[in-house]
């Protein structure tokens, strides 16, 4: 199956399953997106989703954010992962969005020269606060994207344009957030059963799962060796 016919086919059971996939990650504006998509990183949307509200009751705008000072953004995110750099970053970026004159726009350059925003925080906005259509690549949409030999798993860039060269532009903003839940709720990057996943029955290229397995493997076995041993 040559690999357009592939992604076809793999579009044609993510619109089944995920007709109109939510944004999830809670937020009011692009702004609050841009918050909490920057809070993201190495973090799970559910813990987001748990911090957000109380750091968006005292700091909804930009303007807001910058009075709260870096101490306190720290205190309010501190059960966020690398918390000390991203409330940091959370100041440093909403006083840029000041001195940019107050809105965050949709625009490529602004966005990707505000402190702790790189391309797939700002795709991401582009997307889903703006309707730009743009093709975030996170952790699962590179693994999946990999695996069913959508992309050579080389790079988060080579993945991005593969799969912008394979998906309709018309598809992407929902395309991506419908392989974000396909990979969290069919397509796990272990222990996982090929012949019974509705894609990687057909879409799975040979070898690549077992690749997996055998770096999972790999892994836990780095982190058992380095562990101290007990007297």
């Amino acid at each position: 199956m040559r690999r357009k016919e592939k992604a076809d086919r793999i579009g044609e059971i993510l619109d089944d399953l995920y007709p109109d996939p939510p944004i999830p990650l809670d937020h009011t504006d692009p702004y609050t997106l841009l918050v909490a998509v920057a809070l993201s990183a190495q973090t799970t949307d559910k813990k987001v989703n748990q911090v957000t509200p109380p750091l968006f009751a005292v700091a909804s705008t930009p303007e807001l954010m910058v009075e709260l000072g870096p101490e306190r953004i720290l205190e309010l995110i501190r059960e966020i992962g690398l918390a000390p750099t991203k409330a940091r970053n959370l100041w440093t970026a909403a006083s840029q969005i000041l001195e940019a004159g107050g809105e965050v726009l949709p625009d490529w350059e602004m966005l990707e020269s505000l402190a702790g925003v790189g391309h797939k925080t700002a795709s991401v906005v582009m997307a889903q606060a703006f309707g730009v259509p743009a093709f975030p690549v996170d952790t699962h949409i590179h693994r999946l994207a990999w695996r069913w030999g959508l992309s050579d798993g080389s790079s988060v860039e080579r993945t991005e344009r593969d799969l912008k060269a394979v998906f309709p532009v018309d598809t992407w903003n929902r395309r991506h957030l419908q392989i974000i839940y396909f990979g969290r709720e069919h397509c796990p990057a272990l222990r996982h059963d090929a012949m019974v996943c509705p894609i990687c029955s057909f879409a799975a290229v040979k070898g690549r799962i077992a690749e997996e397995a055998k770096r999972a493997s790999v892994s836990r076995s780095r982190r058992a060796s380095s562990r101290p041993k007990s007297a």
